[in-house]
């Protein structure tokens, strides 16, 4: 608090020098203090305080304890989508946050539901229709399976951008989470792992993975669909966290929890939209670029 103080008198006598009046140093060492405020963070703490203290609290509880079937299974808590819920409502604040409840209860009277401020599967069933309507592979699919992109139309990874093997994207695709790498890079994301991000699965045929489907006897529509967004040469899969003796691709929850809450996946929840890129809720690590028709 001391640095506030002396940074707004500071401005004052800055002002008093330039001999404005006392109104004017007054005012304008108000605005200094505003704007210290808002550059160490203080003033976005003090803004996450303001709203419903009882939803706060009831999301509190509910973070963890919340028992529902987002996708069949049962699961208890939320927690696992706190990222993607605060980039809908367009938020920063924790999720146990007055805030956090303010914009959630904003998000939901927009959206003509009972404006509560608390998370509930029927927000959570909202949100994720409107996550599926932004993949426009989950439109096109419904209607009929899409041809793979011919070879010229594809591109390979270089060295460091993918997870054990070279992985083939459309151009545009490939050439979207470039910029996005550099953007993530610029944010200090990846930081201790170098292996986050880097792409472990893209472009699939159609022939790869129905042979996946005989051999695993997983396609089921969740686990593994046999019309794949990977045969569009736009879907990707990312490194996000590592469970020991588990794939990185696995659909067990804890596996998915364990991705969904690593650093960069928050990341990507907050920034991936920016450069076109959507997720299936589902699976962290699955990213789609709508930059192109499929």
């Amino acid at each position: 608090m001391q640095f506030f103080i002396d940074f707004a008198f500071g401005c004052a006598h800055e002002s008093a020098r330039a001999q404005r009046s006392f109104r004017e140093a007054v005012l304008l060492a108000f605005a200094c203090l505003l704007v210290a405020l808002s550059s160490t963070g203080a003033w976005a703490a003090a803004d996450c305080a303001s709203g419903s203290a009882d939803a706060a609290s009831a999301n509190a509880v509910s973070l963890d304890t919340l028992a529902f079937q987002p996708f069949g299974a049962a699961e208890i808590g939320w927690r696992i989508y706190v990222p993607l819920v605060a980039a809908e409502i367009d938020t920063a604040c924790p999720p146990d946050s007055p805030m956090f409840a303010d914009r959630l209860a904003r998000w939901q009277s927009a959206r003509h539901r009972p404006a509560t401020g608390r998370f509930t599967p029927d927000a959570f069933a909202a949100m994720y229709a409107r996550w599926q309507a932004a993949r426009p592979f989950t439109t096109v699919s419904r209607v009929y399976c899409p041809d793979p992109p011919t070879p010229e139309h594809l591109s390979a990874t270089r060295g460091g951008e993918s997870y054990g093997r070279v992985i083939a994207l459309r151009s545009g695709a490939l050439a979207a989470w470039r910029a996005l790498m550099t953007a993530a890079r610029a944010d200090g994301v990846p930081s201790a792992d170098a292996r986050a991000l880097r792409i472990f699965s893209g472009y699939r045929s159609p022939d790869y993975d129905a042979a996946r489907c005989v051999i695993q006897q997983n396609c089921d529509g969740r686990r593994r669909a046999r019309c794949s967004a990977h045969r569009t040469g736009l879907a990707l899969d990312v490194f996000l966290a590592e469970l020991p003796g588990v794939p990185i691709d696995s659909s067990a929850y804890a596996n998915r929890r364990a991705a969904a809450l690593s650093p960069a996946f928050g990341w990507l929840a907050a920034n991936a939209r920016r450069f076109g890129f959507v997720n299936y809720a589902f699976e962290p690590w699955h990213w789609e670029w709508t930059g192109e028709p499929i």
